[in-house]
């Protein structure tokens, strides 16, 4: 497709809003969209989307395409496939943007068979080649090991993006808008899937995915119990309390909060692990956090390779004492 233009993003609601994943697309998709001198477009599917629209604007977007039926009420892979396929036919952007979630991972590569594209999944960052105009897709391999940035010639150039790894613009309500309603005009015999039950995760705090301050146990930790001391300094400093796959594994939290290449995908501000290895498979899951604080009687432990600060010792004697020091902080 020769004439495209054009920056588009497949948000995501939650309870009626944008979830953060979209809000952070929307800021990656206005910097790749000013580089390529071209418009932010936004396409928000589901029933009674009207809000969301407006909310994608006042987070960046120029344009929102508005795919509001009952048949998009609820995620299906046929319904949202086929939308997306007639709304490319027609805005024919240049680039397509998706969250590194369930729903963007099970859309993401079937549409861009559809579209006869490339689509590179996990993105930590995105850029566009002054000289090609082409956008490089950087993505953590081999387990975190190693970064490689990725480059396709094919049209729509498609990615998914991890959380937290950009940036949102600061929300803007006065900014303005072109809202665009439109409807793809599917046959609703052509739509396979359907969902016959929503179970609601109970969290108790902030989300795992959302914590700017994630406190992570490992197998070292030793039980269940001594977890709730964690919990509590998750707790002192408003964050959230993760673990690798061990603890999960051995029944002492819940897997719902397990990081790593088989659990959940993390990217905070802060990350203090504790007690843990650093295994290749939980570095992919918490790699891209802003600060790595690693506690470990084992200096050879592999954390310690990307940790940003480190401290070697027995985590029964350095947690009370670290727990004790920010009661003291936040308390004056």
């Amino acid at each position: 497709m020769a004439d495209t233009k054009g920056v588009m993003i497949v948000g995501e609601l939650a309870e009626g809003k944008l979830t953060s994943t979209t809000t952070e697309l929307l800021g990656a998709a206005k910097k790749l969209a000013g580089d390529l001198g071209q418009e932010v477009i936004a396409v928000i599917l589901g029933s009674g989307v009207g809000d969301a629209a407006n909310e994608a604007i006042s987070f960046g977007a120029d344009k929102v395409y508005a795919i509001d039926n009952d048949m998009f009420a609820d995620y299906t892979n046929d319904a949202y496939t086929g939308a997306l396929e007639k709304l490319n036919a027609e805005a024919a952007p240049e680039v397509i943007l998706m969250g590194q979630t369930s729903m963007g991972l099970d859309l993401a590569s079937r549409l861009a068979f559809r579209l006869g594209t490339a689509v590179i999944l996990d993105c930590v960052d995105l850029a566009i080649d002054p000289d090609t105009k082409l956008m490089q897709k950087t993505k953590p391999v081999y387990g975190g090991n190693a970064i490689a940035v990725y480059v396709g010639e094919t049209k729509p150039q498609m990615a998914t993006v991890r959380a937290k790894t950009m940036e949102p613009l600061q929300q803007d309500t006065s900014r303005s808008g072109e809202v665009v309603a439109f409807d793809p005009g599917l046959d609703v015999s052509t739509v396979r899937q359907k969902v016959v039950d929503r179970v609601k995760e109970e969290i108790e705090g902030i989300k795992l995915e959302d914590a700017d301050v994630v406190i992570c146990g490992g197998r070292g930790v030793g039980s269940a119990e001594a977890f709730d001391e964690l919990r509590e300094l998750a707790k002192l400093l408003n964050g959230a309390l993760g673990a690798s796959r061990p603890p999960c594994d051995s029944g002492w939290v819940p897997t719902n909060i397990q990081i790593g290449l088989t659990g959940k995908m993390v990217a905070p501000t802060v990350y203090i692990g504790i007690a843990l290895s650093g295994s290749s498979q939980h570095q992919a899951g918490m790699s891209g956090s802003k600060n790595i604080i690693a506690i470990n009687k084992d200096p050879e432990a592999n954390i310690f390779g990307i940790a940003h600060y480190g401290v070697v010792g027995d985590y029964k004697k350095v947690i009370p004492a670290l727990t004790e020091k920010c009661k003291e902080l936040l308390s004056g």
